[in-house]
């Protein structure tokens, strides 16, 4: 399928499995490189919107990517009741997780919106990671790339600039809180 997708030969799309393999054991990740499926993933993202909501998408994110990399089940397959398992796992409850299923509209205009926000920013595939609105890093990378990526965005923002009022004596909240006026 990869070989399909991206227009290369299937040695080197076993080559780019087993390198994304070997990344992931050097973070402690396991990552299976035979015998996962692919589908349309549209349900899992609707499903991430109404974690999000919650509290709980990165919970849930975290559940279906240990599920997609490394489980043996497989998440397109029988895809909504496995789907509602890991909702649940994640915190959600299963009926608010089978009406959203259920539902082919449910969140779809948000997950939309998300296609075309990753496009304005240039995701061309996935993974794709974004920071701080400015850089991109495409595809699994090692620790490293990321450690440069983040150092280099964290030394290039700019600090807020602050605009006060010239009245010196304007009430302000500080550290240990703001005083409620009283009536």
């Amino acid at each position: 399928m990869l070989g399909r997708k991206y227009g290369m030969s299937e040695a080197q799309a076993r080559a780019g499995e087993e390198n994304l393999r070997d990344l992931a054991a050097a973070e402690g990740l396991p990552y299976r490189t035979e015998g996962r499926d692919f589908g349309n993933g549209i349900d899992m993202h609707r499903l991430l919107h109404l974690a999000k909501e919650q509290g709980k998408q990165a919970e849930l994110l975290r559940i279906l990517y240990r599920a997609n990399f490394a489980g043996e089940r497989s998440l397109y397959a029988d895809a909504d009741a496995y789907l509602v398992e890991l909702a649940v796992e994640a915190g959600l409850d299963a009926d608010d997780a089978r009406r959203v299923l259920a539902d082919p509209q449910a969140y779809a205009d948000d997950v939309c919106a998300d296609e075309r926000e990753a496009a304005q920013l240039g995701a061309n595939g996935v993974p794709f990671f974004v920071l701080d609105r400015e850089y991109g890093v495409s595809g699994a990378q090692a620790a490293e790339v990321f450690t440069r990526a983040l150092t280099e965005a964290w030394g290039r923002r700019s600090p807020l600039k602050l605009v006060e009022d010239e009245d010196a004596t304007a009430e302000a909240c500080g550290p240990d809180g703001c005083a409620v006026p009283q009536k």
